[in-house]
């Protein structure tokens, strides 16, 4: 059964299938319109931001600063078309552009047999080209004023190319004229420190630089979180969550963590990007997030690395390059213990 839709310019709209789901909303198809989705939110009682903030964003698509960054031919995120109302009092919604259309998720990238699926010619070189569209994205939105606030591998998405769009603007944070709209929304494994078990967090820009960070590292080491394993002292496992808030990590503290026989090593990253990483997961970075790397930053850096230049493809497998600075290729080594990330023929 479809669901009827009017826009706030009048149209009327014919919803279908449901397509997707999270904790605050659901993504329907849009009968007719082969480009577009909807998504609907569930308004808890008396809230009056929810319609307020899609109705600015769908305003602000035709701002010059959100105008600029919308630019281009290339699709980057599934910004609010225009609000839609569908009759019920305690729903609001808005029209935004399927990334499907050209994307997959970004878990595609990060995760093995998907990435196999997907993206069969992936290399790393495909990884550092995601990050660095990823960091150029995130310092484009930060300079039109946003915050993501809740930025995770969920509601990315990526290209076979590397490029990367992101989706749920509805959770940005921004202000309009006098009005604030905070992010309430948040992710285990992706929310900084400072974030971390506080009821209404106040975050910025340096909360964005460190989920980016997160991200970062999870596509450089093929999905491996930076804050992941087992305390090496012993103690139970509780969460990743509670890694980050003790600090635990084979990037910053080596030995704090066990990681699995698959887990690719340290090595992998080069120096410079190892060092940005020190700066944003060690202790200073952690609790002073004024002192972590910018998204400007990591584009500047990752930029340098994906060039070929500093790039090497190993002679024994098409699939595997890597920083040209080490001296042998690690997805070989991984691969003899039966874990190789990207066994696919790929030129890059």
């Amino acid at each position: 059964m479809s669901i009827r839709a009017v826009t706030s310019q009048g149209r009327e709209l014919r919803l279908g299938d449901g397509i997707d789901s999270g904790g605050e909303g659901i993504v329907y198809e849009v009968d007719g319109q082969p480009g577009l989705v909807a998504k609907l939110l569930l308004l808890r009682p008396g809230d009056a931001l929810t319609p307020l903030r899609l109705a600015s964003l769908a305003r602000r698509r035709r701002s010059p600063r959100t105008a600029a960054l919308l630019a281009g031919t290339m699709q980057r995120a599934a910004w609010p078309v225009a609000t839609v109302t569908v009759g019920e009092p305690d729903v609001a919604g808005y029209v935004m552009p399927d990334m499907r259309l050209r994307f997959s998720p970004l878990n595609c990238l990060l995760q093995a047999w998907p990435r196999q699926e997907r993206f069969p010619a992936a290399t790393w070189a495909t990884a550092l080209r995601a990050a660095a569209s990823l960091a150029r994205l995130v310092a484009d939105l930060h300079g039109a004023g946003y915050v993501v606030g809740d930025m995770k591998p969920g509601n990315l998405w990526a290209d076979e190319h590397g490029n990367v769009g992101i989706s749920d603007v509805d959770s940005f944070q921004f202000a309009d004229d006098r009005t604030f709209f905070p992010c309430t929304s948040h992710t285990a494994g992706c929310t900084a420190p400072e974030g971390i078990d506080v009821l209404d967090p106040r975050l910025d820009k340096h909360s964005d630089d460190f989920v980016l960070a997160v991200i970062v590292y999870q596509l450089l080491m093929i999905g491996l979180h930076p804050f992941y394993g087992r305390p090496a002292d012993g103690s139970p496992y509780i969460s990743i969550t509670e890694n980050v808030l003790l600090g635990r990590s084979s990037l910053v503290r080596p030995g704090s963590v066990l990681l699995p026989p698959d887990a690719p090593p340290l090595s992998v990253l080069p120096a410079d990007l190892r060092q940005l990483f020190g700066r944003c997961f060690g202790e200073t970075g952690r609790t002073v997030p004024s002192t972590r790397p910018s998204a400007a930053e990591w584009l500047a850096a990752l930029d340098g690395a994906a060039d070929p230049a500093r790039l090497r493809g190993c002679p024994l497998a098409a699939g595997h390059v890597h920083a040209a600075e080490l001296a042998a290729c690690p997805w070989c080594a991984l691969a003899t213990r039966g874990a190789d990330p990207y066994p696919a023929r790929a030129g890059w």
